[in-house]
Order: structure tokens, then sequence, then C-alpha cells
């Protein structure tokens, strides 16, 4: 329980106030939304890790003041959009997620602002850094 009024609720359900399908409706959408804003967060924390892997990469090697004042800053911010994620997704799974599709868009980025263009081993790699994303999030127990 994370709240008085959930306390509250419980105890009405509990000892039959309460419409169950309408209390069972409440708490679906509740966690629909919840997970809604957590993968809302993962996508805000892959744009700003694949932003501060770019800047890093043009700071070289945080020798430019600017580049590498963005890279600290976006870095910082991504670690919270991230601890927002794992309010609700599990640890294990924002992570490998994050990481995973954080990859794919750096080279993405890679290929069309500093023309890094993949060889074959590299995009089947790629291809299986996304088919596990794909697993982990779908077919996974969250």
């Amino acid at each position: 329980m994370n709240s008085f009024g959930e306390m509250i609720e419980w105890k009405m359900l509990s000892s039959g106030h309460l419409n169950n399908s309408i209390y069972s409706n409440k708490i679906h959408l509740k966690l629909r939304m919840s997970l809604l804003s957590s993968y809302l967060f993962l996508v805000l924390a892959v744009l700003l890790g694949v932003t501060s892997n770019s800047f890093a990469k043009s700071a070289e090697g945080f020798t430019l003041f600017f580049p590498s004042i963005i890279t600290g800053i976006t870095i910082v911010m991504c670690m919270y959009a991230l601890s927002m994620v794992m309010k609700n997704i599990p640890m294990g799974i924002t992570y490998a997620s994050f990481a995973g599709l954080t990859i794919i868009a750096t080279v993405i980025v890679g290929v069309f602002r500093f023309n890094q263009i993949p060889n074959l081993y590299s995009l089947i790699g790629l291809a299986l850094i996304i088919a596990g994303v794909l697993m982990v999030n779908l077919l996974g127990d969250n």
C-alpha cells in the first residue's frame, strides 16, 4: 500500500463495500499508466544516452568545453530518467532495454553524423541486440 487512500480502498474492498470489478479496473488502469510512463521515461533515457555519447565523441577527450558540459548534463539527466523507469520495471530489464536501444540508436547516429558504417558482423550483432530487447520486454516475466 502506497497511500492512506489505497489502504482505505483495500479495507472497503475486503469488507465488501466496494465493487470488485470497479476496483480491479482502477488498479489495471493505474498499472497501465505506470508502465506507459515508465516506457516513456525509457525512451527519454535512450535519447539522453545517445546525446551524451554523441557529445562525448565531439568533446575530443573532454578537451572542448561546450561538448564536455553537454555530455555531463545529459548523463545526469539520463540516470534520473532511468531511476524513474526502475520504479515500475525491474532493474535488469530496464538496463538491458536501455543498453540495447542506446547501442542501436548510437550506431544510427554514428552512421549519419560521423559517417561510421558498420560491417556485416556488426549488423548481425545489432540484429541480435534488437531480438534480445524484444524478447526481454515482450516475453520476459516482468
